[in-house]
């Protein structure tokens, strides 16, 4: 089994073991979403998860820029191949100016 180094200690290395996947594992969907929070904002973040996430945000326990926020909903959400292209989508939609963002959501395309 694989591990991965935590940190190390003077000269013994403290590890956690990684757990792997079976070769037959269901492959795991990623999702960039978008929320409108009840003062007017928008949130954007991913998850495996759509509504496991939303209900999170809505119990105060999901990201601490929602908890002051609520109620949030589900404005939009862009399936993604996989996290990494899932963590690139969401930083490309960051940097979008307020009016493009509410574009985006209008649209019908998958971002990329």
């Amino acid at each position: 089994m694989k591990s991965l180094y935590l940190f190390e200690r003077g000269r013994r290395d403290v590890r956690l073991p990684q757990k792997r996947l079976p070769m037959n594992a269901p492959k795991t969907h990623w999702y960039l979403y978008v929320l409108h929070c009840g003062d007017g904002t928008l949130y954007c973040g991913i998850t495996t998860d759509l509504e496991r996430r939303l209900d999170q945000h809505n119990a105060g326990t999901g990201a601490r820029y929602t908890r002051g926020r609520r109620p949030v909903s589900l404005a939009r959400a862009w399936p993604c191949g996989d996290r990494s292209s899932a963590l690139k989508s969401e930083a490309a939609f960051k940097k979008l100016t307020r009016s493009a963002k509410t574009r985006r959501l209008s649209e019908n395309a998958i971002l990329s």
